[in-house]
């Protein structure tokens, strides 16, 4: 018999043993009056906290524990003198590392100096059954550790604070959101057609309906209709759907925050993404430079460069010229792209993705080939071209936006381009929406559309590498 059996054993033992004694191991409640970095603070008084135990000795008439609560840990006495026999007993012989308890006693100084509750009572919460893992030892395999994020949580202070700082960013977010005035709505994540993004959607079907229905890929069609029916500066902080690859930076299932601002063009766009940006690294660090994985950057500055441009930059590619899917073809095969499925349509996009890793200090990629925006306005200047920009920081891509087209003839007429692409077997491609059609031709105001991944600004802001860590349970590949 492995050692953590014997554990889980024992410990049933105990649970059946206490309930022989008609001790309760999973009580209903606890009058919890203060957390432990409260606890902390009152030294020479009276406190009643709860909490799990982390480890526990036991070094003759004294026991020392550690007690971990979300706001922190401290220790816990439990000692001769101080603590009656009879609660020294039961912590002894029914109290396990794992457990949760609660305790009322006098927090003191040990002989060593440090801030200890003596505990007075003591009740047992919640009998842990499983042993925690070892802390160095037990939990190191990263798959382990998403799949078993409980425990993770538990043994790892520093990815609790992950998500401590994911909370604090989307609150930041939404009284940044409040202060400029638009209104938060939702849009239902169950639709009849999807749209609003080029990316593959999850399929299920409704039975009350006997119709099939897709998982929402962007919510940006319904908010453009919540314009059109007079609600000027809109967001939506939910969820989205693509049924597309898994990497460091996608994840099947994420969220977003996607706004609309009436009256504005992709310049004005800009202008609030990267205030919304510079208002989070503030709100965190109180400055505009910080680190992501061993890069120094500054988000005072931030360049606008066309995508063509970039293009030519990066890879010395000039693709204004591609006038048909053949060349298009050529030019991926050329930069190791596969060229199946690649179109004059979607090139600059793809080899876009050769180069975005380079791109770590703040830049707006815009002006992009208006095939790729079906959804955008034609640039002023020149017609080929969307105003389109996407933001880069730290290497990453960390949103979309438009001047959002709401001229419904070009809408259709772009619609219909599209279904054309799908002919081609562009799967990302969008379906034609009748019904958001119609809503554009009772009127929408001029707008700006910005969609942001807000992982990806989470991982920035934590500097982690991975998508999976910032997500606090991410979607898994079944275990086998």
């Amino acid at each position: 018999m492995s050692r953590e059996k014997q554990i889980i054993n024992e410990r049933k033992r105990k649970i059946t043993e206490l309930r022989e004694l008609r001790v309760e191991p999973y009580p209903h409640k606890f009058d919890k009056k203060q957390n432990v970095v409260e606890c902390l603070k009152k030294l020479g008084s009276s406190v009643k906290t709860a909490g799990r135990l982390m480890t526990k000795r036991e070094l003759g008439r004294i026991s020392f524990a550690s007690l971990q609560d979300f706001s922190g840990g401290m220790q816990i006495v439990l000692q001769e003198g101080g603590t009656s026999t009879k609660v020294r007993k039961f912590f002894k012989k029914y109290v396990d590392t794992g457990d949760f308890v609660g305790i009322s006693g006098k927090v003191i100084k040990t002989k060593t100096g440090e801030v200890s509750i003596l505990v007075k009572k003591l009740e047992l919460l919640s009998k842990a059954i499983k042993p925690l893992p070892e802390k160095f030892h037990g939990l190191k395999d990263k798959e382990e550790r998403y799949r078993k994020r409980y425990l993770d949580l538990i043994m790892n202070s520093e990815v609790r604070k992950i998500f401590e700082t994911r909370a604090i960013i989307l609150e930041v977010m939404r009284e940044f959101m409040k202060k400029k005035k638009f209104v938060e709505v939702e849009t239902p994540l169950l639709q009849t057609i999807y749209g609003g993004a080029l990316a593959k959607p999850f399929k299920t079907h409704c039975d009350a309906y006997n119709s099939d229905v897709y998982l929402s890929i962007a919510p940006e069609l319904f908010l453009k209709k919540a314009q059109v029916g007079g609600f000027e500066n809109v967001y939506e902080i939910t969820k989205k759907f693509r049924n597309e690859g898994v990497d460091r930076q996608h994840n099947p299932e994420h969220m977003t925050i996607e706004w609309y601002q009436a009256y504005a063009d992709y310049n004005d766009g800009m202008d609030l993404f990267e205030e919304l940006i510079k208002t989070i690294a503030k709100k965190l660090f109180g400055k505009l430079i910080f680190k992501y994985q061993g890069h120094k950057i500054n988000l005072a500055k931030w360049r606008r460069v066309p995508i063509l441009k970039a293009i030519k930059e990066n890879l010395n590619e000039d693709i204004s010229r591609v006038k048909s899917d053949a060349e298009a073809k050529k030019i991926a095969k050329k930069h190791g792209i596969e060229p199946t499925g690649i179109t004059k349509t979607i090139l600059a996009d793809e080899l876009m993705k050769l180069f975005r890793h380079k791109l770590i200090q703040p830049t707006f990629l815009i002006d992009y080939p208006i095939e790729l925006a079906p959804l955008a306005k034609p640039n002023k200047k020149d017609p080929t071209k969307a105003e389109v920009f996407q933001p880069f920081v730290g290497g990453m891509e960390l949103g979309r936006a438009y001047s959002e087209l709401n001229d419904p003839g070009l809408q259709a007429k772009h619609f219909k381009e599209q279904e054309e692409e799908r002919k081609k077997g562009n799967v990302e491609a969008m379906g034609t929406d009748k019904n958001f059609v119609a809503a554009l031709e009772h009127g929408m105001p001029p707008a700006c559309g910005v969609g942001v991944g807000i992982e990806r600004v989470i991982m920035l802001f934590t500097n982690q590498p991975s998508i999976r860590d910032v997500i606090m349970f991410p979607f898994m590949k079944p275990e086998k």
